[in-house]
C-alpha cells in the first residue's frame, strides 16, 4: 500500500492548520482566490533569468497574454518551450506558476513562454486549447525576433497544464507542425471521463459528452503514433497517477519514445512544493535534463 513522504505529510499538517479550504466547497473565484494567496506565500527562491517580458498575441478569443521567460545564456538562438500551468483549467495564473517558470527557464537553458489561456467556467472547452495551440504556433512563427531556434521547441505543463501539452502535441502532429523536440507531462489529466476531478470537469466541459472528445482525454484519440516524444511524472499517491502512467504506456506501445518517473509517497501538486519537498526539486531536475537532451539533439 502506498505510503504518504514524511515531508507530504508535514505539507499536509501545515495546510490543515492554515485553514485551507477544500477546492469542491469554493466557487471558481474564490478557488482562484486561495491559490494566488498561497503562491504568495511561497518562500522558495528561484533560479535566475536574465529578462522577462509580457506579451499579447493574437488568440482565437482574441489578443492572449503570455509570459516570457530569456536565460543567462549567450549563445543565441535559444531552445524555447510554451508553458501550460496547471489547475484543473479552472484556477491558476502565470502568478502561481511564475516559480515554476523561472525554474524551467533557468534549469533548461531555453526560453519560455508562459501562456495565459482562458479557462471555464467563463471559457469553457475547448477554448484553453485553442488558445495553447496559438501559442505555440506564435512562439514558433516569432522564434527569430525572440531569440529563439524554431527547430529546437518543446511544450510542458502540469495537470491541467499537462493535459494541454499532450493535446498540443497531437494537433502539431496532425497539422504537420510545429516539430516539437519534447513534450513533457507532469501528473497530466488524460482522461476526463472518470469521475476523479467532478468539480474542474464540470466547470471547464460545456457537457459530460466533451469528456469523451480526444482534445480534453487525449488517452481517448484515435491513433498515438508519431507524436512527440515525452517525459512523463506521476506522483505515487495522486489521484491522477493511473491517468499518467496509462498514458506513458499508450505512448510506449506505438512507439513513441517516453521517459517516465513515478516518485514514491508524494501527490499532486507535489511538483512546486519547494523548498518544503525534496522530490519537487528533483523532479524539476529530472524534466530539465529531458529538455536539454532534446534540445541537444541534431
Amino acid at each position: 500500500m502506498a505510503q504518504l513522504h514524511p515531508q507530504i505529510r508535514d505539507v499536509l499538517k501545515v495546510t490543515a492548520e492554515a485553514g485551507l479550504r477544500p477546492i469542491e466547497e469554493m466557487t471558481p473565484t474564490e478557488a482562484r482566490e486561495q491559490m494566488e494567496a498561497t503562491a504568495r506565500a511561497r518562500k522558495a527562491e528561484p533560479l535566475p533569468v536574465a529578462k522577462i517580458e509580457e506579451r499579447l498575441f493574437p488568440g482565437p478569443g482574441g489578443m492572449t497574454r503570455m509570459r516570457l521567460y530569456w536565460p543567462h545564456q549567450s549563445a543565441a538562438p535559444v531552445p524555447a518551450i510554451v508553458y501550460f500551468h496547471g489547475g484543473g483549467h479552472v484556477i491558476g495564473s502565470l502568478d502561481t506558476h511564475d516559480f515554476v517558470a523561472r525554474n524551467l527557464c533557468g534549469g533548461t537553458g531555453a526560453m519560455v513562454a508562459s501562456v495565459d489561456y482562458r479557462m471555464g467556467p467563463e471559457h469553457k472547452f475547448p477554448a484553453a486549447v485553442d488558445d495553447c495551440f496559438a501559442a505555440l504556433e506564435w512562439v514558433h512563427a516569432n522564434a527569430a525576433n525572440l531569440g529563439a531556434d524554431p527547430r529546437r521547441i518543446g511544450v510542458h505543463g502540469d495537470s491541467a497544464g499537462g493535459n494541454l501539452a499532450a493535446v498540443v502535441a497531437l494537433l502539431a502532429r496532425d497539422v504537420g507542425g510545429p516539430q516539437l523536440r519534447l513534450q513533457s507531462l507532469v501528473y497530466p489529466v488524460t482522461d476526463y471521463t472518470r469521475a476523479a476531478m467532478v468539480w474542474f470537469r464540470d466547470h471547464y466541459l460545456r457537457s459530460v459528452d466533451d469528456a469523451s472528445d480526444w482534445r480534453a482525454s487525449p488517452i481517448r484519440t484515435v491513433n498515438l503514433a508519431r507524436v512527440a516524444p515525452a517525459i512523463v511524472i506521476t506522483a505515487e499517491c495522486d489521484v491522477l497517477h493511473d491517468d499518467g502512467e496509462r498514458y506513458a504506456e499508450a505512448l510506449r506501445r506505438v512507439g513513441v519514445p517516453v521517459e517516465y518517473k513515478d516518485f514514491t509517497g508524494m501527490i499532486h501538486a507535489f511538483f512546486g512544493m519547494v523548498p518544503a519537498v525534496d522530490d519537487a526539486m528533483n523532479a524539476q531536475r529530472v524534466v530539465w535534463a529531458a529538455f536539454k537532451r532534446a534540445f541537444a539533439q541534431a
